[in-house]
């Protein structure tokens, strides 16, 4: 029986722990699509014992540093299709899906077992407005480009823009979350780019700093 409690008070704090930082980030939401955020850290939470598909172990610091840093940016996006590159394990497009069904997001991980898992989490949570795709961005081709390309992943503003233009509508623009910018990053942009945009973003729970830069073709 106190092995029971323990796991209901567990489930309770990690409910409570993101409920208390969506409301500091002041987002809507319904029951279903907290049930639906805690439902994919379980899922992630289980797959990442076999898959290693985060460092991070301890699953309320996934709320923190998963969860809440993806879903920070919700607020700001423009638009209704989105790609997610170098997804991973669907951070931040799933956190965004979730909130977000009107908006369309694709998923692109080069790493199979990971899209694998992004496949898994859309059908056990009924997520129709994701696509998840296994393949290398630059070998990447969709039928309608995006207006905005979102990544956590890539290393510099440079790479990113790169390597993801030809995924961006005419008028579209690139989502980068950074952490610490540095001015020789933001000044390496290639010619025909400007950030339009430098958003510093508090996450609940987190210490450091984080933002988010916009970037459209001029």
């Amino acid at each position: 029986m106190a092995s029971k409690k323990h796991l209901a008070a567990s489930d309770l704090e990690k409910r409570q722990l993101l409920v208390l930082g969506m409301d500091e980030l002041r987002l809507e939401y319904s029951t279903n699509q907290l049930d639906l955020l805690l439902a994919y850290l379980k899922m992630l939470e289980h797959w990442n014992k076999a898959y290693n598909l985060t460092a991070i172990r301890d699953p309320m610091e996934m709320i923190k540093l998963h969860l809440l840093d993806s879903l920070s940016i919700s607020p700001l996006l423009q638009g209704d299709r989105f790609i997610d590159v170098g997804t991973g394990a669907g951070l931040p497009g799933i956190p965004l899906a979730i909130l977000n069904p009107n908006k369309h997001f694709t998923l692109l991980d080069s790493n199979g077992k990971k899209t694998r898992f992004l496949f898994q989490v859309k059908i056990e949570l009924g997520l129709s407005n994701i696509n998840e795709v296994n393949k290398r961005v630059e070998r990447f081709s969709p039928d309608h480009k995006y207006e905005a390309v979102i990544s956590r992943a890539f290393s510099s503003l440079n790479d990113m823009v790169v390597n993801c233009q030809h995924l961006i509508a005419e008028n579209g623009w690139f989502l980068a979350m950074k952490g610490r910018l540095e001015q020789t990053e933001l000044s390496a942009i290639p010619k025909g780019y400007k950030v339009i945009e430098e958003q510093p973003i508090k996450v609940p729970e987190v210490d450091g700093h984080r933002h988010l830069i916009k970037i459209a073709k001029i």
